[in-house]
């Protein structure tokens, strides 16, 4: 018998689940278009009517609605939002390598986009180098779940420490310059539930000053991710909520690259795959977007 290598075991799992996964996909849902994941664009339109809650379309209302009813439940570790919770760790070693090509001795200032019941807020208020953090979402009854979490922790209570907002990013008002912008922007889950990708992520822009970073984490549109968030997360194991994603909604890691290169003034691009293992959480693996989860980093020329 051979010895039991990893990584040709994950090459033959993701073979067989790329062979089997299209037609799984048809026999769950025969409305999918089937197209070539890189066929995916940045929609230049809202693709939903517009909300009084979402100012600008991009934030899809069912969206707001699915994760109110998940508001109860955002601080268990067990949970629905338990992935959240392991992933965090993994969330804050990726900004590190990617302010590691430029550091700095000050401290900074955050804003969090659709920052849920506030898992990342709360670390990141904490961290030592951190001055400040901005947290907004456009879901009312997470946010107050967020707020009530917050008030038990007196460092978090500190004036100016950690502020969240229940609003759109198309709501919150641009900085009147890049000294009011910020050191970082993150959007953390988040791309995958909007309308419009490309017009979401132009509202954010202007919230990055000079130098500083936009971090994301969003899912590949690929064959095994959808095996394996819409099929294995959420039918099989229930690790996720049913519902929680739509696979078209999904955006690769190649299509942000493509938006980001045609902005002006956006440089220095960094990538990260990871995976979720049962038992084990979440890893660090090369061409992890291609089974569904990635991290995505890109730097504001100064």
């Amino acid at each position: 018998m051979k010895p039991y290598n990893p990584a040709v075991a994950a090459r033959s799992v993701r073979q067989c689940i790329s062979q089997t996964s299209r037609r799984m996909i048809q026999q769950r849902n025969p409305t999918i278009r089937l197209a070539p994941a890189s066929s995916r664009c940045f929609s230049s339109t809202p693709t939903t009517q517009h909300n009084p809650t979402t100012s600008g379309g991009t934030v899809d209302p069912t969206e707001v609605s699915h994760f109110n009813a998940l508001a109860s439940s955002w601080w268990d570790p067990h949970g629905p939002s338990r992935l959240l919770h392991l992933m965090n760790p993994l969330r804050h070693s990726f900004i590190a390598q990617c302010r590691s090509s430029s550091p700095s001795s000050q401290k900074l200032r955050c804003l969090d986009v659709g920052c849920g019941g506030g898992i990342f807020a709360e670390s990141a208020a904490r961290l030592p180098n951190t001055l400040s953090v901005t947290a907004v979402d456009p879901t009312p009854e997470v946010l107050r779940i967020a707020e009530g979490h917050k008030r038990r922790d007196p460092v978090l209570m500190q004036p100016g420490k950690l502020t969240y907002l229940n609003t759109s990013i198309e709501d919150l008002p641009k900085p009147a310059s890049d000294t009011e912008a910020y050191d970082i922007v993150t959007l953390f889950e988040v791309l995958e539930h909007v309308n419009a990708p490309g017009p979401f992520l132009t509202h954010l822009l202007p919230h990055v000053k000079p130098g500083g970073w936009l971090i994301l984490s969003t899912i590949a549109r690929t064959w095994t991710s959808w095996v394996v968030t819409n099929v294995v997360a959420e039918d099989v194991l229930g690790i996720v909520p049913k519902g929680t994603h739509e696979w078209g909604k999904y955006v690769n890691e190649e299509e942000l690259r493509g938006w980001f290169g045609k902005q002006e003034g956006w440089g220095e691009v960094r990538s990260l795959g990871v995976v979720y293992v049962p038992g084990m959480g979440w890893r660090e693996v090369d061409g992890g977007e291609r089974w569904g989860n990635y991290f995505f980093g890109v730097r504001r020329e100064v």
